[in-house]
């Protein structure tokens, strides 16, 4: 027991001395700077905020998330403001979706098979390029799926045919109709 009590003395003597040790150090330091940080004089800067950010920025000694990020606002168009979005939907509206994202501009469809021929489907994936009525605005891609034992071998591929230009032929029609119709509405407004 006596062994313990003089080593837990001993900690706490050595304990003692690095605390003490510490604290010169640190006054040694900071006497060094002369009681002061460098550039710690308060008659150097301005007193308001403002002219201060706008002195450090030309003395090179920051900067604005602004100039990293680009402008404060956007543009902001809404899917329902969007006549290419909206005719897109539209024209695909008989067939489930199974992804939608406006700002990424994609849509696709779920597998879509007619009660007619249950073991062949089409997959529908429309890709926005642009939000002009164009004919390269839209990327659309047309899948095929041929299953033989009700969905248990199945075979996929892409059409590239007359489906894919009808259908974006019938999405940019429609979309010019619907920028035809904003137009008439803005100006009996």
């Amino acid at each position: 027991m006596y062994a313990i009590n003089k080593i837990n003395k001993l900690n706490m003597n050595m304990l003692n001395y690095l605390k003490f040790l510490s604290i010169i150090v640190l006054v040694l330091l900071l006497n060094s700077c002369g009681g002061k940080f460098p550039g710690a004089d308060a008659r150097k800067f301005p007193a308001d905020p403002e002219e201060r950010v706008k002195k450090n920025l030309a003395e090179g000694r920051g900067f604005r998330f602004d100039d990293v990020l680009g402008s404060k606002g956007g543009d902001f168009q809404f899917a329902s403001s969007n006549e290419l979005w909206r005719a897109s939907l539209d024209t695909i509206d008989f067939i489930p979706l199974s992804s939608v994202n406006y700002s990424g501009g994609i849509i696709v469809t779920d597998w879509y098979s007619s009660e007619e021929n249950p073991n062949e489907s089409i997959k529908i994936s429309i890709r926005f390029l642009s939000n002009e009525i164009r004919a390269d605005a839209l990327d659309i891609k047309i899948f095929n799926r041929n299953c033989l034992n009700n969905s248990l071998n199945c075979k996929v591929s892409q059409t590239d045919g007359v489906l894919v230009s009808e259908l974006n032929k019938k999405i940019l029609k429609t979309a010019a109709v619907y920028k035809e119709e904003n137009k008439k509405n803005k100006k009996s407004n």
